[in-house]
């Protein structure tokens, strides 16, 4: 059976073996999705925000690289593995700062799933909170506004004082 493909013939889904190893496939070659922000024109606004962060540090095309959307939810927030993208409610994205190592932190995670490694529980949750923290301290380095510096400096100390890593 012949899977559903989209735009470059990337998978419309990523769920079977032979989905991910088409995407898989796709990014060792180069693919980048075209990052699509789905909801309310406040919630775009501020995922933009966010999305520019994930620019400055140099971020940008591995995100697009893992993940197709940035969609509005009412529920919770969280990396929808099937679908390449994340679901992410309102609170999500008010601080610019949190919301652009989410993101991130979400990417990561996928391009672990497509990579067949251990994306969840302990060693994917370490694995991913630990790139959330590089980050941190390369957005710190990279960033002219010093209010955004100061909120960088302030969630790494508070990452290091995190009894849970």
């Amino acid at each position: 059976m012949k899977e559903k493909t989209g735009p470059k013939g990337f998978p419309e889904r990523i769920y079977t073996y032979d989905e991910v190893r088409l995407a898989r496939s796709l990014i060792r070659r180069g693919h980048k999705h075209r990052l699509r922000i789905n909801g309310n024109p406040a919630f775009k606004e501020k995922t933009n925000k966010a999305l520019r962060l994930v620019r400055t540090a140099g971020q940008y095309d591995f995100l697009r690289t893992y993940i197709r959307a940035i969609r509005e939810i009412e529920g919770l927030s969280q990396l929808r593995e099937a679908e390449a993208s994340i679901w992410a409610n309102k609170h999500a994205v008010e601080d610019q700062v949190e919301a652009a190592c989410f993101f991130v932190q979400k990417a990561w995670q996928m391009r672990d799933y497509i990579e067949g490694k251990t994306y969840y529980g302990h060693i994917g949750e370490t694995r991913a909170a630990n790139a959330r923290q590089k980050f941190l301290l390369t957005l710190e380095k990279k960033v002219a506004n010093p209010e955004i510096k100061k909120d960088c400096r302030r969630k790494i100390e508070l990452w290091g004082e995190s009894r849970f890593l």
